[in-house]
């Protein structure tokens, strides 16, 4: 962040009351700058079934905004979220999708439905995603990714628009997460040794099953071992579970990791052993892909699937409109349909969009 950027630009702070967020207001107020601040409020209705921690998130933003002596608005975005995101997940897992809901509450939350209530009124929307962007020499702005491998967040913004990209700011991209808790312990922030939020998006301590659970409940099915169609036990649902799964299955004899989805028979098809050869692919398509600044003609690429520090090599095959193969280097474990395949450059720089996986 400079200060010719964000010159005479009238800018909103999304405060969430986490670290991250609050070093950005530290981060303006370090340039003399006040800008105003808004809490999005998306929590739900009954509040006391989730365990939800909005109360204290406000309570921080709160003291953090007057602090630096800016102007804190709560937004009420929480119909927006449960007709828009909530509907997008329960639709995709219904259907034996594995969804993203982080990835799609940026488009239609952060940088949608804010701006639509206020964020129409600013220049520049800033948050504490580690991410950064750049302006190329014809001044189109790229989405670039931060120094900090392990906390980088462009795959969580990889749907957003073009006109969304144009107006965001990442103040605090530059740094790695050590430096963002060094900030705050300096500053004597009142999160600075606050523990980074889990779960799905400004929704706190909410377990992703019980999400899921809330709204499709529960529908029993067989649990068949894929070689042998033997039935090892009985699924409560298809949508608790995703494509290369090990974890929480609770069968005896494994481990045992999903691998196939029968919605049509509410099947569950696992496979037994350590890493299956039937748990990875190395093509496979995409479809929908949505460039965030614009289409780029690239063979060779990098990607991922899934939010972990590393990169992976890969050719991508157009195939239609907006439709690939997603040749990989090597083979990948668990690929899932629903999934966003999030594109790089080849050395994964700029992010410049993202997919649905489509097997």
């Amino acid at each position: 962040m400079n200060m010719q950027e964000i010159e005479n630009k009238r800018i909103a702070v999304l405060l969430s009351g986490g670290v991250d967020s609050s070093v950005v207001v530290y981060e303006f107020a370090s340039l003399g700058l006040h800008p105003d601040c808004f809490y999005i409020n998306i929590g739900p209705e009954e509040s006391e079934q989730w365990d939800c921690t909005a109360e204290e998130d406000l309570e921080m933003a709160t003291a953090v905004a007057h602090k630096y002596g800016c102007r804190l608005e709560v937004i009420d975005c929480h119909r927006e979220y449960w007709d828009q995101v909530t509907r997008y997940t329960m639709d995709k897992v219904r259907a034996g999708y594995t969804p993203n809901p982080d990835v799609m509450c940026n488009r239609l939350i952060k940088f949608g439905a804010f701006d639509e209530k206020r964020g129409h009124d600013y220049d520049l929307i800033a948050t504490g995603h580690y991410a950064q962007t750049e302006t190329d020499e014809e001044g189109r702005k790229w989405l670039v990714t931060s120094p900090d491998p392990v906390k980088d967040q462009t795959d969580f913004l990889a749907q957003i628009y073009d006109w969304q990209l144009k107006k965001a700011l990442f103040p605090i991209g530059h740094y790695v997460k050590d430096e963002v808790r060094q900030i705050a312990e300096r500053e004597h922030l009142v999160n600075a040794h606050r523990k980074d939020s889990q779960g799905i998006c400004f929704l706190g301590k909410i377990n992703y099953n019980d999400y899921i659970r809330r709204y499709l409940g529960e529908q029993p099915g067989d649990v068949i071992e894929l070689e042998t169609g033997r039935r090892i036990g009985e699924h409560r649902g298809l949508w608790f579970h995703t494509i290369g799964q090990r974890k929480g299955m609770g069968f005896s004899g494994g481990p045992w990791f999903v691998v196939k989805k029968d919605v049509a028979q509410n099947i569950l098809y696992v496979s037994h052993g350590y890493d299956p050869e039937t748990a990875y692919k190395q093509d496979f398509p995409i479809h929908d892909m949505h460039w965030l600044t614009q289409a780029v003609a690239l063979r060779d690429i990098t990607f991922k699937i899934r939010h972990t520090p590393g990169y992976l090599p890969a050719t991508l095959e157009p195939t239609g409109e907006g439709a690939f193969v997603v040749h990989a280097k090597d083979k990948i474990h668990g690929v899932a349909p629903g999934q966003f395949c999030v594109i790089y450059d080849a050395h994964h720089h700029r992010c410049l969009g993202s997919a649905e996986i489509t097997v």
